[in-house]
């Protein structure tokens, strides 16, 4: 599908009115419905309007406005530029663009940020608030030069940026921070029921080795009788 002129009714309006064009012609040309090419020349439509002189701009040639003239199952073409225009490079997206009256909240915006989600990297929180990576630094080392009366405001509710926009770096941030494991819920939880209606274990035999006899036990003459016979049975070895 070829482009439409640059103006198409104000195009419409002069070809209605300076040539004996046919509607779908004309339509066809404008990128508009037959009706209201109708509804031009019937004055209902595009009232008021100034007729745009497609000839004068370049977009339209003489001789094809008299070759669709002569013929009116012919399509009028759009008439190429002389002029090659270089391509525009697209340029790189700077840093978000701060009204004047909500420069003075991005400090609040970016403690905010700090403290809420740490995990976001600083050229992420100046794409969001419009920042420098010194103020970053300064307000997170406290060093900068309103720190005492800071207070942490949520930029989407300063109109520093979208929902949609946060959300984003957030969940980009997440998925390069390195997942840790799932913490365990501490504090008391309830058994099942498994466990607290089963039938308590029976007592294991007890096996405890028995305790060596105290020292009050012993009879100490019985110990002393040994010590003496054993003296005489060594002397009776020397003597022989």
């Amino acid at each position: 599908m070829s482009q439409g002129p640059l103006m198409p009714k104000a195009t419409a309006v002069w070809l209605v009115e300076n040539t004996s064009l046919s509607f779908e012609q004309i339509a066809d040309f404008c990128k508009l419905h037959p009706l209201e090419v109708k509804g031009i020349a019937d004055g209902e439509v595009a009232a008021g309007i100034k007729g745009l002189d497609p000839v004068s701009t370049g977009q339209l040639t003489r001789e094809e406005i008299d070759r669709a003239q002569g013929n009116p199952d012919y399509r009028l073409k759009m008439a190429q530029a002389k002029v090659q225009l270089p391509e525009m490079k697209r340029a790189k997206k700077g840093p978000r663009y701060t009204p004047v009256s909500r420069r003075h909240d991005r400090p609040n915006a970016i403690l905010w940020l700090l403290r809420n989600h740490p995990e976001l990297k600083d050229a992420q929180i100046m794409r969001l608030v419009g920042t420098t990576k010194t103020t970053i630094q300064q307000i997170r080392d406290r060093t900068h030069w309103n720190s005492n009366a800071l207070q942490p405001i949520d930029p989407v509710t300063l109109g520093l940026t979208s929902q949609m926009d946060l959300d984003f770096e957030v969940q980009r941030a997440s998925k390069d921070r390195p997942q840790t494991d799932a913490v365990e819920p501490q504090g008391q939880t309830l058994m099942p029921a498994e466990v607290s209606t089963a039938p308590e274990p029976e007592p294991f035999p007890d096996r405890t080795p028995p305790r060596p006899a105290r020292e009050a036990d012993i009879d100490v003459d019985s110990v002393f009788a040994k010590l003496k016979q054993l003296k005489r049975t060594d002397d009776h070895d020397d003597e022989e």
